[in-house]
């Protein structure tokens, strides 16, 4: 991954991860997702991950996410 991209959010449930990817696309915030569950056992996390000019605006909104 380029160096540029940094983690906004991390999650065990990636519908969470595909909402909040939502959240940040209708604030204009470019996102992507990179699963490292297992497969077969469904462990490990859901990352998503914002360019690093947009990441103050991301946590922000991880903040209001969780509330």
């Amino acid at each position: 991954m380029e160096k540029d991209w940094v983690i906004a959010y991390s999650t065990n449930q990636l519908y969470q991860a595909e909402i909040f990817k939502e959240v940040l696309s209708d604030h204009d915030i470019e996102s992507i997702i990179i699963n490292k569950q297992d497969s077969a056992y469904k462990f490990g996390d859901v990352e998503v991950y914002v360019k690093r000019d947009h990441i103050l605006k991301a946590k922000k909104l991880v903040q209001e996410f969780e509330n």
